[in-house]
């Protein structure tokens, strides 16, 4: 996802490892393709394969030898270490109670992963080959034999089985929305598993399925899934939890003998001995951690301290090095979200109004040095995203619904309103307190009241002070037209309890966009989902034509439907006010330690921590203790 600011992060860690799987493969010779055929046109079955695209042709062959951006020769041995904001309390990652750990994805494999190098390619991890049905009516996978969990017992199909229908039943809703067209899972023979799908042509499922991580159905026997615990729970990746101090710190170990270590897609990977995270109370603690020399690696979401905060010795003397590393995702949106379920934002008026409240053009100058570009869709940065008028192929999708649709849909596409960067511009005040005047809002007394003369006011959910730096001076302009907004900061285990019950106003949110979205959207926009607790419609979007066109993205049935379908759906919510969009950055602001080396960037990826390694010369001269050595 683009780079964004201010310390935010769009997704919490369980949703981010449900959605991302690890990384993928690479050389080349002979590339099977999943045919993408005309609509109504029957396919053929497609397999069995090492690996599967989303449209065309993996990039690489069977007999690939190792990914195209990692050193095979990477040495192995040291320790990583990186910092988290808050704490944890679980060591499941899966269920929506509790708080896991950073990195917890570490311990496990899935049955797929992806490369950092194509749009959305899926090369067999803990399955060898995989097949397509005709249609794409089903997907099946065949067991690596040699694939084990780490107290040796081999991964088998039952816990293929096991794993999906124990997340979809009982992990996080998301789940339930991710897999919602997948009917069955069944075994067809010994280390072979199937899934059937509701439908037919949803071209992405056979692809997502494969992202499943796989758990050891004998080890939870017995045990409660959807109670969170710090029981350490078995794996099968190549680390396995180490050391935990509840709350404060968390080691992954690499396991020694993982049995997928020789594997091609794996070389050159996982080269650290030690993964450590350790936890911080507030950002401020975060940074000074890392300027210390305790923790290795920054990832800068804040544009004010990336200007101003690294000017120090090790910085200046080359021990510190900061670097920004090009991101080439799309970078979605992110905003100050309406929760519309709640009554004072159900009107998409009132919504625009204070939308243009917020003086971008102002922060951007004096908050964020002018790092930012204006989020100006779902899909920013990106051919995905609404430009113009409609198209012919996007007209098709979105006359059927003329009738539920306000006529800005069919308008040239809009970006937020320009300011003057004054931070109060008038004539953006001016049109918003009309708008509001329109939609039944009056200033009385200073304050703008509603139809039964309740005041507007609302409280601004926050998890971290850093965050007030953007969202007080645009609470200011809204007192100017008689808005009364708190902006509150809580912990963030009560603000993650909050969210998951929709139990706020205002919140910054996020809805990160990959290259190819698909199913996810559902739980982003989703009708069904806006009632499930957890989910990541925080919008509450409750429209049918979104639905409808959820589906499109969902079933497109070529890379030119999947863009026409996006760009439909980008006008719709655009339309809709549901957020205040924010800004992006298309890069990654990284201030490392110099004691690793790393490979070239992969295309579409960043390549960290995968392929990085600890590199004991440079270390040496850091002055800092050396990293742990196998």
């Amino acid at each position: 996802m683009g780079r964004r600011d201010d310390g935010f992060r769009a997704l919490n860690r369980r949703q981010l490892f449900a959605l991302v799987s690890a990384l993928g493969a690479g050389g080349a010779i002979l590339r099977p393709r999943l045919l993408l055929g005309q609509p109504g046109v029957p396919r053929p079955a497609s397999g069995p394969v090492h690996a599967l695209a989303m449209h065309g042709e993996p990039a690489y062959g069977p007999d690939f030898q190792h990914l195209a951006y990692v050193d095979p020769q990477a040495p192995k041995g040291g320790e990583l270490r990186l910092a988290d904001l808050g704490g944890f309390d679980s060591l499941n990652p899966f269920i929506i109670a509790g708080d896991a750990p950073a990195g917890i994805g570490l311990i496990y494999d899935t049955l797929t992963t992806q490369t950092e190098d194509e749009p959305f390619s899926q090369y067999g991890l803990l399955a060898e080959t995989m097949a397509v049905g005709p249609n794409a009516a089903w997907v099946e996978f065949m067991l690596r034999p040699q694939a084990r969990f780490h107290d040796g017992t081999p991964v088998t199909a039952d816990d293929v089985v096991f794993s999906f229908e124990t997340l979809r039943d009982q992990g996080d809703p998301h789940y339930r929305s991710y897999y919602a067209d997948v009917t069955k899972a069944e075994i067809t023979a010994q280390g072979a598993v199937r899934f059937t799908f509701a439908g037919e042509n949803n071209r992405e499922l056979p692809l997502i399925v494969g992202q499943l991580p796989v758990l050891s159905r004998r080890h939870w026997q017995g045990r409660e899934f959807t109670k969170p615990d710090l029981a350490v729970p078995l794996g099968n990746g190549a680390y396995r939890v180490g050391k935990v101090e509840a709350g404060r710190a968390i080691t992954y170990s690499k396991v020694a003998d993982y049995w997928g270590r020789d594997l091609p897609i794996n070389r050159g990977r996982f080269n650290f001995a030690t993964i450590r995270y350790d936890y911080f109370r507030d950002m401020t603690a975060m940074l000074e951690a890392f300027k210390g020399g305790l923790t290795d690696v920054r990832i800068e979401n804040v544009a004010r301290l990336w200007a101003t905060a690294y000017d120090f010795p090790a910085v200046r003397d080359g021990r510190v090095r900061k670097m920004l590393l090009p991101d080439h995702q799309p970078a979605g949106m992110q905003g100050f979200v309406f929760n519309t379920r709640r009554p004072i934002f159900a009107d998409a008026r009132v919504r625009q109004a204070l939308g243009m409240t917020f003086d971008f053009e102002w922060a951007n100058k004096t908050q964020f040095f002018g790092q930012y570009t204006r989020c100006d869709s779902y899909f920013s940065n990106s051919e995905m995203a609404a430009q113009g008028t409609p198209g012919a192929a996007e007209l098709a999708l979105l006359e059927p619904h003329r009738a539920r649709l306000p006529d800005a849909v069919f308008a040239a596409a809009q970006p937020p309103p320009v300011s003057d960067g004054s931070g109060q511009d008038r004539r953006l005040l001016r049109a918003a307190l009309a708008m509001l005047n329109e939609a039944g809002w009056t200033l009385e007394d200073g304050q703008l009241v509603g139809p039964d003369k309740t005041p507007m006011a609302f409280e601004f959910l926050l998890y971290d002070e850093t965050f007030l730096h953007p969202v007080v001076p645009w609470v200011q302009n809204l007192a100017r037209l008689g808005i009364a907004v708190t902006p509150r900061v809580i912990d963030p285990g009560t603000y993650k309890n909050r969210t998951n019950d929709f139990d706020f106003d205002m919140v910054l949110g996020g809805y990160p966009q990959s290259q190819s979205p698909g199913n996810e959207q559902r739980d982003f926009w989703s009708s069904a989902a806006a009632a499930v607790p957890g989910s990541r419609n925080l919008a509450g979007v409750r429209d049918p034509v979104v639905d409808a066109l959820v589906d499109k993205v969902i079933y497109a049935e070529s890379r030119e439907a999947l863009v026409t379908a996006c760009r439909a759906l980008d006008r719709v919510l655009r339309a809709g006010f549901y957020v205040v969009p924010n800004w992006y950055m298309a890069s990654y602001r990284f201030a490392v330690w110099q004691r690793f080396g790393r490979p070239p960037q992969p295309a579409l990826g960043l390549g960290f921590p995968d392929s990085w390694w600890y590199d004991a010369a440079l270390s040496a001269k850091t002055g800092l203790p050396p990293g742990r050595q196998d």
